[in-house]
């Protein structure tokens, strides 16, 4: 895709890539604090599990559909996720 053609996209995938940056940077704080502390003793290990289940669907969707943003948002935050679920398998 050449630069012109990134800045026609339609405005709906724009507003899917906001809501995927949204949703994704949402994790960067608990990754940081996470990866700092090493403590995950307030973190839900049931939660993250079927999150984790939930988002490998999503980007299995997102893929089969061909939709950059749901690719994107959910590749992205699984590695988010995969590291926080990481360090409470570790760590508690």
């Amino acid at each position: 895709m050449t630069t012109s053609g990134i800045a026609n996209l339609p405005w709906l995938t724009w507003m899917g890539l906001l809501a995927a940056f949204c949703s994704t940077a949402a994790f960067v704080p608990q990754v940081v604090k996470t990866w700092r502390t090493r403590s995950t003793k307030d973190i839900s290990l049931g939660m993250f599990t079927v999150l984790i289940l939930g988002i490998l669907l999503w980007l299995a969707y997102g893929i089969i559909i061909r939709d950059i943003p749901l690719i994107v948002a959910n590749g992205v935050t699984l590695l988010f996720a995969a590291t926080i679920l990481f360090f409470k398998l570790k760590h508690g």
